[in-house]
Formats: structure tokens, C-alpha cells, sequence
């Protein structure tokens, strides 16, 4: 009788899928669309640069006015794991800087992902306007590019110096401690930097005519985030406190704690300096680490002698202002709702940003002056919108921006008028690929075991008949602090993730991305949740709520649904295997953390009853009750969550007799650096949930 069971269920879908042929596709096709990112532009003249990523081939791509018609600048034409980061202009805008490649892991090597027995390096590049051959200037990142045409860039956490014309060799600074280049001074000629010595760190100005350092008013105190003033006479930067030796150390496991900081303003010339502004002692008051991830920063020095700093004060991420004479904060960017990415126009008078007031699960772009005006809404509807930069004469602003079917591309908005595309060539996007195809997610939302309210995005196959019943599988993101949204994502990862959800859609699953608590968009209190990761898994309840939420539905195959996510996705989703495995009946599990109270993820001193409540927060804990098939996939170079993770989990469940497969990369990375690995991945991932849920082969 099972087996007559079987054949009818695999009969129907296969019925179902047959009547779906013509909206199917491939998942080659459906990432193929380039993923657009690192927009910027000059500071003179109206021009443009970015990052494209077509199937692994990444290369920078130019445009100015007043066609904006765009033009591929580099020519590297292999999949061969070579990120492009740290775009920017020279002065003049005739040259661009970048930096090729991935950095070190922690026993000092570079990452290989095609296991290249020459060896490759992680390295910055200048290439001028016009093309050519890019300028190799030395193994490194994070250029800064000076006025008078230097380039500091950190190599092995130390600062090193380069001319962008002329053959002498590279300089090094030699300082202690772990160096990172900040900004040059707005004359060229001082460099600011952090230095980091473990449990504090300086600002320090390096002279390059004196070729002294001098360091900004040194504490025992962490300092961080310096900005020069627009006349380079003064330097402001963050301060936060030092703590005791033994105060517990570790995002993931330490008690929920304040974390104050202070904004301080130093004279340049004396070192001398003293602070403008505290924050408050309140949880929400603490310092906005997120600030930095984002894209903003946490500090800017703007016009008319003001300060614009990040703040959760409100218990959400906005803008403040203040004077750099000290007074009160004046707030920017007010409202239930995040600021997430900003830029400022060059007299620093204005501010573009975008954020999701208004519409919590997408992205759109706003501006605001700092003379008190309320912001001004320039994006709306169903697109997601990213990375605006003001351009040449300020009145037009460019921005990256996707939708449900379109992966993303550059906008050029001009004032009073509508945005336009940057004008890319044919065949910039494949004629194979599927956007007429891909379906519309709906937003949904419903509440989790303790009411909290959670928002998630269905993708349902277009195929769906009434009365029909589908598996259905339940994606979580990473992070955890990511959002899913109702679109192609303006991250790589989780653009991939967008992408692959399309794809089982289109093969006939029923899918559920969730933004469980612990995530961005929806405020602190839900990001920084009660209990959550190592103090409890607070967050895994959504998870079930997520899985009853589909049993609910009448399209729903409830003893068919699967779980999958990457990193802090593949903590949850082996959570969900283990904890409730009829809930649950197959997953994959992406380099997901299995176990807390290691010493890659945490700190010091961290209490032994908080040591245990980790552990048992943790996969490993459950491999008793594990009982549904897993596919695990990782990168063995992966420098975010380590491989052994992979290696313990795996060889505890073994002797349970749990059905595992696995897929593991060699010399790749965590955010898989080649496309093939990407492909290989998502099959990988597609042909186990078919095998598991009786689904046909494709």
C-alpha cells in the first residue's frame, strides 16, 4: 500500500509538472542576470563606476552624462574567485583603484578557491578611465586615495604608502598593533588611521612631509570611527569606555549589556581634545555597531560645523545632528522604521539614504537637507532601491535598484523627473533569462508561539491548482542580522538565495522565506531579542511557528516540508532537524554554526552556567532526536564559521544512523567565491528535496 501511495503522489506532481513545462527554467538561467554593487562616483565631473558579476566574471563598468551609456572597463572573463572591493576614483576622476581578490584566513593564506598551485593574493589595482591594462600597485586593501595622488592601503595590519604615478617603491608605516588607513586630510597630506592594540585602540595621525605619528588624546578607552573636519584643522572620532578583564566576552553567548559610547572632537595640530556628546546607559543608547555594516558609518563630519552620527536611541537606526561645538542632537531621519545605507553630497549639506519607512519589506531611496526640512521620499512602489551617491552637479542622484523579476541595475534620478536606467549594452543581461517567468512573492505575516509578530515571503508555483497539495520548504537567512525581501536582494549572498527560491517555486515547492527575530528591519528589540542564539535560540520558535503556519495551509503537503538556510540559516535549520524532526522531514544545512561555545566564535570569561545554556542552545545537543534526512554543504577555508563545525556535527550523527549526504568545496570560502560552487550548491540542495519528497527529476 505505501508503495501504491507513493506512485500517486509522484504521478500527480509529475502531472502537475507537466503542465507547468512552459513556465519552467533552469537554474543557470535564472542566475544569469549580473549582480550589480559598489557603486560610486567622482568627486569631479559627472561619472560613474561599478561592480558586475555575471556568472562569476566580476569587472568594473563606467558611465558619466549626459547619456550615462555604460561600458565594461576590465576584462576579467574567468570564474575564477577574483572579488572586486574598494572601488573608488581618483581626484580628478581619471583613474580608478580597486582591490582584487580575498584576504587572509588566520594561518596567513590567501583564499584559493580554485586550488591554484601557483598561489594567488589579495591585491589593489588602479585602471584608468579610458581601459587598458590595470596598474598593479602592491598585495593589499582598503586603498584610500589622497589629493595629491598617494594611496594608503592596509597589508598584513600594517599601513603602507604608493604613488599613483612614478616607480618608487611602497612605504611602510611601521606602528603596532593591528592598522587600518582611514581617510586622508582634505589637503593630502596627513593620513588618519586606527590602531587597534586588542583590549584598546588609538587615532593616529600619520605627517608625510614630518613622516611622524601622532597619536589623538590615547586612553585606555577603544576608539574608533575618526572623520576630519571639511578644513582639516580638527578630527572627530568615538569613544568607548574600557571594561574589565573579566567582562564576558562574545556576541553570540555574553548577557545583553549596554554598550556606551561618546563622540569626541580633537584638535589636529595639538592632539588635544575633549568629548561633545555622550550617550545614554541604555540598552538602545549603545554603540550602533550596525552603523558600520550598512554602509553609512557611525560618524560623518557634515556642513555648517555639524556631526551626523548613527543612533538606536529611538530603538531603530537613524540619523542625529549635532554641533561639533557640543548641544543637543537634533534627529534626522525620525520614525518606526530603519535608515540603512547613506552618502553625503560634496558640501556635505545633504544626505541620501535609503531605508524602509513606509514599506518595511522593501528598500527606497530619500534625501534630506540638515536645515531641518522633513526627508523627502524620491522611490516608491515595488522596487528596492540601494547605494545612492550624489553626481555631478548634485541635482541627480544614482542608485542601484531591483524588483521581483529584474536582478538589479544603475539609475540615474535628476531632480523633478523620473529615474532612468544607465543604459547597458544588449546582451548585458542573457536573452535565456526567465524574468517574465519568476512570480511576485507575497508578503505574509503571521505571529510566532509567544505573539510576536514575524513577516516572511511566499513564493507559490504558478502551477497551483485548487485542492492541490505541494511540499513546501522554509528558507532562513543568515547573518542573523538580514531581511529577506519581496524582491532580488541587494546583497550577493541572499540575491543568490532570492534566486534559488525562484527556482524551487518554478519546480512545483511551495517556498517560505522567514525573518525570524534576531534579524534587521523591524527595530532593536527585535533584532537584539530576548534569549536569542547562545542565551536560548529565542528565535528557533519562529521557526516552528513558520513550519505549523504552512501545516496550516490547504495547499500545503504538511508531512512534506523541508528546511534550508546558510551560516546562522544552517544553525536553524539543524536546530529545526534535531528539535523536530516530524515537524521537519528533510534540510540543508549551508556551513551552519553546531555549536556555540567554541573558541572561533567567542570570546573570553564567559561564565560556565553560560557556557552550558550555549551548548544547549546548540545542534550538537540534539542529535538523540535527529531523525530527518540532512544534506550539509560547506567550504573548507570558510573564515566565518570554521569546517570543524561541519566535521563534529557530522560524525555525531553518523552513529544515530541519520541519512546524511554532503558537498564540500575545497579552498572555498563561506560566500562560495566561485559561481560554479554557487550552481553546484543549489542543485545539490534542489536534487535532495526532490529525492526526499518524491518529487520528479529534472
Amino acid at each position: 500500500m505505501r508503495r501504491v501511495a507513493l506512485c500517486v503522489i509522484v504521478l500527480g506532481l509529475m502531472f502537475g509538472a507537466k503542465a507547468a513545462a512552459q513556465d519552467a527554467f533552469s537554474l543557470e538561467q535564472v542566475l544569469s542576470a549580473p549582480f550589480v554593487s559598489n557603486l560610486v562616483a567622482a568627486k569631479t565631473g559627472s561619472r560613474l563606476a561599478w561592480t558586475l558579476n555575471q556568472e562569476g566574471k566580476r569587472n568594473i563598468w563606467v558611465a558619466e552624462a549626459p547619456s550615462f551609456t555604460a561600458r565594461q572597463l576590465t576584462t576579467y572573463n574567468s570564474d575564477d574567485g577574483g572579488e572586486l572591493s574598494d572601488v573608488q576614483f581618483t581626484e580628478d576622476g581619471s583613474s580608478i583603484v580597486f582591490t582584487r581578490g580575498e584576504g587572509k584566513n588566520s594561518a596567513g593564506q590567501y583564499a584559493n578557491p580554485t586550488s591554484n598551485p601557483a598561489g594567488v593574493e589579495q591585491t589593489v589595482w588602479m585602471i584608468g578611465w579610458s581601459g587598458g591594462t590595470p596598474t598593479k600597485i602592491d598585495a593589499g586593501n582598503f586603498p584610500m586615495v589622497s589629493v595629491k595622488g598617494m594611496i594608503a592601503y592596509e597589508r598584513d595590519a600594517n599601513i603602507w604608502l604608493a604613488a599613483t604615478q612614478g616607480t618608487e617603491k611602497p612605504k611602510q608605516i611601521v606602528l603596532r598593533g593591528k592598522n587600518s588607513p582611514v581617510a586622508w586630510s582634505p589637503d593630502g597630506t596627513r593620513l588618519l588611521l586606527v590602531s587597534d592594540r586588542g583590549d584598546h585602540s588609538f587615532i593616529v595621525i600619520y605627517d608625510t612631509a614630518s613622516q611622524k605619528v601622532e597619536f589623538i588624546e590615547p586612553s585606555v578607552d577603544s576608539d574608533s570611527d575618526p572623520v576630519w573636519s571639511p578644513d582639516g584643522k580638527r578630527v572627530a572620532f568615538v569613544r568607548q569606555p574600557a571594561v574589565t578583564r573579566d567582562s564576558p566576552e562574545g556576541y553570540f553567548i555574553e548577557p545583553d549589556r549596554s554598550h556606551p559610547w561618546a563622540i569626541w572632537v580633537a584638535d589636529a595640530a595639538t592632539a588635544k581634545g575633549h568629548d561633545i556628546w555622550q550617550s545614554t546607559a541604555s540598552l538602545q543608547g549603545s554603540y550602533p555597531y550596525m552603523a558600520n555594516g550598512t554602509g553609512g558609518g557611525v560618524l560623518n563630519w557634515a556642513a555648517q560645523n555639524n556631526l551626523v552620527f548613527a543612533s538606536e536611541e529611538d530603538g531603530w537606526q537613524h540619523l542625529y545632528a549635532i554641533s561639533a561645538e557640543g548641544g543637543s542632537a537634533k534627529p534626522l531621519t525620525p520614525g518606526n522604521c530603519e535608515v540603512e545605507q547613506w552618502s553625503f553630497s560634496r558640501d556635505k549639506a545633504t544626505i541620501v539614504f535609503n531605508s524602509n519607512c513606509g514599506d518595511v519589506d522593501r528598500r527606497h531611496m530619500w534625501r534630506i537637507g540638515l536645515t531641518g526640512s522633513s526627508p523627502q521620499q524620491l522611490t516608491k512602489g515595488e522596487g528596492i532601491e540601494w547605494a545612492g551617491v550624489f553626481v555631478g552637479d548634485e541635482q541627480r542622484i544614482a542608485y542601484l535598484g531591483s524588483d521581483t523579476q529584474h536582478r538589479g541595475q544603475a539609475f540615474v534620478l535628476a531632480a523633478e523627473s523620473e529615474a532612468t536606467p544607465v543604459v547597458m549594452p544588449a546582451g548585458a543581461v542573457p536573452s535565456t533569462y526567465p524574468a517574465e517567468k519568476l512570480i511576485a512573492p507575497q508578503q505574509v505575516i503571521f505571529k510566532s508561539g509567544d505573539g510576536l509578530e514575524l513577516h516572511g515571503q511566499l513564493f507559490l508555483p504558478k502551477n497551483l491548482k485548487p485542492g492541490a497539495k505541494r511540499p513546501a520548504l522554509i528558507f532562513l537567512h543568515g547573518g542573523p542580522m538580514r531581511q529577506m525581501l519581496l524582491g532580488w536582494h541587494y546583497m550577493y549572498y541572499y540575491s543568490n538565495a532570492y534566486g534559488m527560491n525562484q527556482y524551487l517555486a518554478s519546480r512545483g515547492y511551495i517556498v517560505l522565506a522567514v525573518n525570524y527575530r534576531s534579524g534587521i528591519g523591524y527595530g532593536r528589540a527585535f533584532r537584539e531579542a530576548a534569549g536569542r542564539a547562545g542565551r536560548g535560540a529565542s528565535e528557533y520558535q519562529d521557526v516552528v511557528a513558520a513550519g505549523k503556519w504552512l501545516q496550516a495551509r490547504a495547499d500545503v503537503d504538511g508531512k512534506h516540508i523541508g528546511v534550508w538556510g546558510g551560516s546562522y540559516g544552517g544553525y536553524l535549520t539543524a536546530l529545526g532537524l534535531g528539535r523536530d524532526s516530524a515537524l521537519f522531514a528533510a534540510g540543508v544545512d549551508m556551513h551552519g554554526v553546531h555549536d556555540w561555545p567554541t573558541d572561533n566564535w567567542e570570546g573570553k570569561n564567559i561564565k560556565p552556567e553560560l557556557t552550558k545554556l550555549a551548548h544547549d542552545s546548540s545542534p550538537v545537543n540534539f542529535v538523540d532526536t535527529w531523525k530527518s534526512p540532512v544534506l550539509f554543504i560547506h567550504g573548507d577555508d570558510d573564515r566565518n564559521v570554521i569546517f570543524s563545525q561541519t566535521v563534529d556535527l557530522i560524525a555525531r550523527l553518523r552513529p544515530k544512523g541519520v541519512f546524511i549526504e554532503q558537498l564540500v568545496f575545497p579552498d572555498d570560502v563561506h560566500d562560495f567565491m566561485l559561481n560554479s560552487n554557487w550552481l553546484k550548491a543549489y542543485h545539490a540542495t534542489s536534487d535532495f528535496f526532490d529525492r526526499q519528497f518524491g518529487m520528479p527529476q529534472k
